[in-house]
């Protein structure tokens, strides 16, 4: 079974992720953000993994600490539940429209951390969501998932449909890409390793 579960406790967050690749797409615990822990339920329904969280943060200084601590915490836990990336397909690509919204998420779990967010967002929150971190998620995220990240808004209008259609498109990328498709015994690399 590909799962792990990862804690991390700074003087500002202590989050624990509980992280099973191969699952049935559940989703438990929040964030203390409402609209972010919508987020992550549409990311565990559709990538499939189900994804446990425990997380305190200082939400009275402001959302940054919590998200980008999550995010590193999440990433830790996919890369420990990949292992050694043996017989996965590596790549993942989507592009998930959300009523006027349309985005392109593309992934390739190679080791070798990169992030391009081109995501022009309107307003400064969403709920109790403050959108610049989106960026700083996804950034934390492709570092500690050890992932080359595009993220692309090919356009939209309204910001909770947009970041929606980010993280249903992220959830079936990873699907993708976590699929075992090769022998077991081998990367889908001329390296040998990802």
């Amino acid at each position: 079974m590909r799962s792990a579960q990862v804690e991390r406790e700074t003087a500002e967050t202590q989050i624990a992720v509980s992280l099973n690749i191969d699952g049935t797409g559940t989703f438990a615990g929040t964030t203390g953000i409402g609209f972010f822990d919508h987020m992550m339920n549409l990311l565990a329904c559709h990538s499939g993994m189900d994804i446990t969280l425990h997380v305190h943060g200082d939400l009275d200084v402001d959302t940054h600490h919590t998200l980008e601590d999550l995010a590193i915490v999440f990433g830790d836990a996919l890369t420990e539940a990949l292992g050694e990336k043996k017989g996965i397909n590596r790549y993942g690509m989507f592009y998930c429209p959300m009523d006027e919204a349309l985005s392109r998420i593309v992934i390739d779990l190679s080791g070798r951390p990169y992030l391009v967010c081109e995501v022009p967002l309107h307003v400064e929150r969403i709920g109790t969501f403050e959108t610049e971190m989106l960026k700083e998620f996804l950034y934390a995220l492709a570092v500690h998932g050890r992932m080359n990240l595009h993220v692309t808004t090919l356009y939209g209008e309204n910001d909770h449909h947009i970041v929606e259609s980010i993280f249903k498109g992220l959830g079936h990328a990873l699907k993708e890409a976590v699929r075992i498709e090769g022998e077991e015994t081998s990367v889908l690399s001329t390296k040998g390793v990802l």
